[in-house]
């Protein structure tokens, strides 16, 4: 098994953002990314193709399947799937080094990938966004013009499930408002980075002042 990631030593924390498709999860995070500059989103790593507009290092870290199951059997992911044939990763050095740096992660994942680091990493902050009904996620949807039928009505079975799952996560923020959403999501990133860990490593003089 891989060893937990998470040290005394790491000055930043790592939080996961679960929601629903259509809850706005991504347009909460990158309206939090905006904000704040020591928030840093952690980039998935894929073999499928890039799509139109994508780019490698911004977007996702495309490979080729040999290189990706190479990397999954040396430990360099902290949870792996498949999905429709093409494999997705959430890379463990690239979180590692940010850590190191003093950057907070965030991960948008789905409740599966949650629950697998959740069992390496017990610390990690969970995230789970509501929609403030089915209605209106529905509503949600079918607005954004992305999908057809079929698509809508398996993204709300998918959502009944994940929503099953909101109780292991240790923070409910519901999206009716986004503004206050948004807040919440900041009040959760100052909590986390007041937590013992972080806060430790980067005050080592005040530590040491301490006699701590």
């Amino acid at each position: 098994m891989t060893s937990p990631i998470l040290s005394p030593s790491y000055q930043g924390s790592m939080l996961m953002i679960v929601a629903p498709s259509g809850a706005g999860k991504s347009s909460l995070v990158n309206a939090l990314l905006q904000e704040d500059a020591g928030l840093k989103l952690s980039l998935s790593t894929t073999t499928r193709a890039p799509r139109s507009g994508e780019l490698d290092g911004k977007d996702y870290r495309f490979v080729t399947k040999e290189d990706f199951v190479r990397e999954r059997d040396a430990g360099q992911f902290l949870e792996w799937a498949e999905v429709h044939g093409h494999f997705y990763g959430t890379s463990r050095p690239w979180i590692e080094s940010q850590m190191i740096a003093g950057s907070d992660v965030m991960l948008e994942i789905d409740w599966q990938g949650a629950q697998q680091i959740r069992k390496m990493i017990p610390s990690v902050q969970w995230i789970f966004i509501f929609p403030p009904s089915i209605e209106a996620l529905e509503e949600r949807l079918r607005k954004r013009g992305q999908d057809d039928e079929a698509t809508i009505q398996r993204r709300l079975a998918a959502a009944h499930i994940e929503l099953g799952h909101a109780q292991e996560a240790d923070f409910i923020v519901v999206n009716d408002s986004f503004q206050q959403a948004l807040a919440d999501l900041k009040h959760i990133l100052a909590a986390s980075r007041l937590r013992s860990g972080p806060s430790m490593a980067r005050n080592p003089a005040l530590l040491k002042r301490l006699g701590v």
